[in-house]
Formats: structure tokens, sequence, C-alpha cells
């Protein structure tokens, strides 16, 4: 399919990251770059609408956020720009473009609460539904792809579930069955990988995944499984310093170069995001210390070479200049 912007676009998508802060003086703060935390700055509501039917959703090179609502708990925590409870902040990421989501959830009396780790994210499944819900309505030409895990391993530093008997497929099926904006999720399973025309105006589950990361089967694309989830999926996210920042954009830029050696049937993941207790996820995404973010370098990579397909890109604080770029990749 046609995925390249034109020479001139390319160039001035260049200029403008070489314009970009790329170094972060030590002891600085974050500033909005054109890669990182400029979120609002893009505006692409309805990028999809003009691409046909027919195009497999796997071709396509989608933005999207990594732990989608992770807002509370901390720089070690915080994954996103904050743009509100209650899944406000999704509706923010929706009109910038975002069209792939990563929710972490709690089970709570048989029902999903947002988490990271032990941290409630002041938001639950219900509005995810609601908000992504709304967005859809208003847009039918669109879709939003979902990846959704258990979160709670009962271990140090993650949560506990609580007063919940259902397993959380059952729970998923509750919701769809049951939630007012629940017929906005859409199950693939054994369909195989659908076209853009079968997923809009809809919440395609990609993947659902138990706490310790299994598959469940019967559930998102038939493509996944626990032997091949690797295979598609590069999410190498410990970061033990901002002077491991280059390897884990190491890992992003191969994974870019195995996605465009690939069939385009097929879909592959690549997370950006990164952290420890040395390096919290704003450092590595934006930079940190007088090195470079994981933005910065992919921003620049892909103004500076021939990436025709990027798959899905799971970002922390994305930049309106780095999600603009994604997007181009897709001809209408």
């Amino acid at each position: 399919m046609a995925g390249v912007a034109t020479s001139t676009a390319r160039a001035a998508l260049t200029f403008a990251a070489a314009l970009a802060v790329t170094l972060v003086p030590a002891g600085s703060a974050h500033a909005a770059t054109a890669y990182c935390e400029s979120l609002t700055d893009a505006s692409n509501q309805e990028w999809m609408s003009g691409l046909p039917d027919d195009t497999g959703l796997a071709a396509l090179s989608v933005p999207g956020t990594h732990d989608t609502l992770s807002l509370h708990g901390g720089d070690i925590t915080q994954t996103q720009e904050d743009h509100g409870d209650s899944a406000e902040t999704l509706t923010a990421q929706l009109d910038a473009g975002i069209r792939a989501i990563d929710i972490r959830v709690r089970k709570v009396d048989n029902e999903f609460t947002v988490h990271h780790g032990t941290f409630y994210q002041h938001a639950n499944f219900a509005d995810v539904l609601a908000k992504a819900g709304d967005f859809l309505a208003a847009h039918p030409g669109e879709t939003v792809l979902l990846r959704l895990k258990a979160e709670c391993t009962g271990e140090v530093g993650s949560c506990t579930d609580e007063s919940s008997d259902l397993s959380t497929a059952e729970i998923v099926d509750r919701y769809q069955q049951n939630d007012p904006n629940g017929h906005y999720l859409y199950n693939p399973a054994s369909d195989g990988t659908p076209t853009l025309g079968a997923a809009r105006g809809k919440i395609v589950l990609t993947a659902l995944q138990e706490a310790q990361g299994g598959l469940v089967g019967g559930y998102g694309l038939e493509q996944f499984n626990d032997d091949n989830w690797g295979d598609y999926v590069q999410d190498e996210y410990e970061v033990p310093t901002v002077g491991d920042i280059e390897q884990k954009w190491n890992h992003v830029r191969e994974h870019w170069d195995k996605t465009n050696s690939a069939d385009p049937a097929e879909m592959f993941l690549n997370f950006t995001s990164g952290s420890s207790l040395g390096a919290d996820p704003k450092d590595v995404a934006c930079g940190a210390s007088g090195a470079r973010g994981v933005n910065d370098h992919a921003l620049e990579h892909l103004g500076g070479n021939d990436v025709p397909r990027t798959g899905v890109v799971l970002m922390d604080f994305p930049g309106s200049d780095l999600i603009n770029e994604v997007i181009s990749r897709n001809g209408a």
C-alpha cells in the first residue's frame, strides 16, 4: 500500500526534528519538544477515514501509548501527559491521532479498575469504553486497537485482585454484554486480522493477557500466542540507567527493520518505553543528564530513513511530530 510521505514533507519533518532539543542538560527539567510531551499539538481525529476499507490493520503504521492511563504514583510510574482522570487523557490521545492503547487492569468486584503496579490510576475500564466509544461515535471511520492486560500478581510492588471470582476473560465478556459501551468491543478471535473496513467504529482487542503475561486463548488476534509473542513484540522494558537508553533505542530500531522485512499481513508491536529505579519513564522517553531519549532518536530516524511501515508503536510521552511522523507512513 502507499505509505511513504513526499520528500518535501519528510525534509520539513527532519528539519523540525533538528531544531528540537536533542540533549537535556544535567539537572534540567523536561520541556515539551517535537518528540516529547507535546501531544495536544497534534490533531489527527480522522486520519484513518480516507484509507481504503480493504487495508489490513497489520499493514498500518499506528501510533500508540504504553500504559495509556498511567498518570499517578510519581515519576517512576507516570508514563503519559496528564489530561485528566476518568480516561479524559484517552480523549486527548485519540484526538492527537493515537490509535493503539495499552490498558492494565485490576479485578475488583468482578470489574476492572485501571492500575499501574500498586497505584490506582483514577479510571476504570468502563471509562475507557465510554471515552473510546464517544470518540468512535463522532469519528466512525476510525478504529482503536486495544492490548488489555491483567496487572495484579499479588507480589511485592504489584497489586492484588479483590472480591472477584470471575476469570479475566469472563469479565471481558460481561463488559461486552452488559456495559452501555460494550458493543464497541470487537474480539476478532479466529477471524484472523481484520481489515480496516471491518474494524471501523470498533475497539479491536488485539491481545488479552493474564498478570504474568500469558495470552488468553480465543481472545485477540489469532496471530499471537505464547510461543510466538516475542517474535512479533519488542518490549525490552528494563533500562537500568540513563546510560542504557541507547541500547533500548537499538531494540526499537532493530524491530522496525524486522517489521519491514516481514509479511505485511502480520502485526508487529514495538514498545519504545522503558524504565527502572535508575531511569524513570520520562527520562527514557525524553532524555536526561545529557542522554538523548528514545523518542528523540525515533523521530530523527523516521525523518531520515526508509521505514515504510512502523507497525504499532507504543510510546511514553509522545510528541506531536513523532505522532505525525508515524501516521505519515499511511497513504490515503
